[in-house]
């Protein structure tokens, strides 16, 4: 049974609790994967907790705030190659500035914790030269079987966009060598990384909140129309932050016209914008909802397809409880929260048979069909659609697993701040090397610098 929720210090045995500790987090859209962290670093009062981000970023109660503004830039000057690197560089200038402002308020900060994708991390090591800093290992480029190179659809890069993709991961790399430890929430997004930086690179997930997302057969959703789709209905659920084909809106969508003609009363809730997202951009220049539905949209019952666009929180986890089949397709790409959350939620989820969905999703907690398989995807959605009691087990072990492994408070944040205070054995062999962040609490703490 799964013990209950409890205080970040009682995480830690008090005899072997480190001392109050000032903690930056440094991310562009802050809190994104620091969310839960943040909140529980903050519930001891004895910790000081600072964070710097972009106007984007929202604030964290007990979490001071730090903005600073990007400039549109002409970069056209700028070599190709080296365009993302200047903007970044831009953007690190930007938070020199800002911690600069924080460091001469007095704050200077034992532990620094930090996405590097957008160059944030570039002047961390030289303002704060005894910090522990961690770097948040999401994704790292590559051309081949990632998001470029695993889709045929779509052209891959010749050899000046391969060097390119390559070159998007300088700031990462440097982020890499700077840091000392690193944090990835999959093993296989770990595995993007070189070899030689794995040892350095702890898996842990940043969590979702099982309690706050769970099974409610009361649930209901408002459609664009007014209608409210809830109990009894018979709904299909696709959710992503844009549509698009990196996360297989395009396969999903030539499933509709048979899954549709199979199920008469089938309602499909589509969740998601039209922006750019992350791989390929609609022929034409418009959006990827636009384009599939010119593709599919005469073979489809239009009224019963509702593209929702995004939704308040609390409305996204109301369609994951009512969804009668939840669809999640993705590239070789980064694990999204949806997953976790629709799991989490009691769902039936059939994912793409993709990494790294497959460390999350198996026979027993989901169902995984080939990611291209459109004829398969649309059978295996109908026959969930058709038998819905014969996968009342797996809709459990699906929330089972969520829970056992996947929780914030009961299970990740308790691993994270294990790893961040020098707790866990398996952190040693990179947390006792000369100058790593062990050695550097230790020198702060005995000159009484790390108060």
């Amino acid at each position: 049974m799964v013990a209950r929720s409890f205080e970040l210090h009682n995480i830690l045995d008090s005899r072997h609790r480190s001392p109050p500790m000032k903690v930056l987090f440094v991310h562009n859209n802050f809190p994104a994967q620091f969310k839960h962290l943040a909140r529980s670093l903050v519930r001891d009062p004895e910790n000081s907790v600072a964070a710097v981000g972009t106007r984007t970023a929202r604030g964290v109660g007990g979490v001071r705030l730090l903005k600073y503004g990007v400039q549109d830039t002409d970069t056209s000057v700028t070599h190709p190659f080296a365009r993302r690197f200047d903007m970044e560089c831009r953007r690190a200038e930007e938070v020199l500035y800002a911690l600069t402002t924080l460091q001469s308020s007095g704050f200077v900060p034992d532990l620094v914790i930090a996405h590097p994708g957008w160059g944030e991390t570039l002047p961390l090591r030289a303002m704060f030269r005894e910090a522990g800093i961690v770097t948040y290992c999401e994704f790292y480029y590559a051309a081949t079987n990632r998001d470029v190179g695993f889709d045929p659809e779509f052209p891959v890069p010749g050899l000046d966009g391969q060097v390119g993709l390559h070159l998007k991961n300088a700031s990462t790399l440097l982020a890499l060598a700077d840091c000392d430890i690193g944090l990835s929430p999959t093993h296989w997004q770990r595995s993007t990384y070189p070899a030689q930086f794995h040892e350095k690179i702890r898996v842990v997930h940043d969590g979702v909140d099982t309690d706050a997302i769970r099974p409610d057969p009361a649930a209901r959703f408002r459609l664009p129309s007014g209608r409210y789709l809830g109990a009894g209905d018979e709904v299909v659920t696709f959710v992503s932050r844009n549509l698009e084909p990196l996360r297989g809106f395009h396969v999903f969508m030539r499933a509709l016209p048979s899954i549709l003609a199979a199920r008469p009363n089938a309602e499909i809730v589509i969740i998601g914008g039209d922006d750019a997202g992350y791989g390929v951009r609609a022929p034409g220049g418009g959006s990827w909802r636009k384009a599939m539905l010119d593709e599919v949209g005469p073979y489809i019952d239009r009224k019963r397809v509702h593209f929702v666009g995004r939704v308040p929180y609390k409305a996204f986890v109301s369609a994951l409880q009512l969804s009668s089949a939840h669809v999640y397709w993705t590239y070789p790409f980064v694990l999204s929260w949806s997953l976790l959350e629709a799991m989490s939620a009691g769902g039936l989820v059939i994912a793409s048979d993709t990494e790294p969905v497959r460390e999350v999703i198996d026979g027993d907690t989901g169902l995984l069909v080939p990611f291209f398989d459109v004829e398969r995807l649309a059978e295996t959605v109908v026959d969930a659609l058709s038998h819905p009691r014969r996968f009342k087990q797996m809709r459990a072990r699906a929330r089972q697993r969520v829970v056992e492994h996947y929780d914030a408070e009961r299970v990740c944040l308790p691993r994270i701040m294990s790893i961040l205070k020098d707790e866990s054995p398996s952190s040693s062999a990179v947390t006792d090397a000369p100058g790593s962040f062990r050695t550097r609490r230790v020198r702060a703490i005995s000159s009484g610098t790390a108060d």
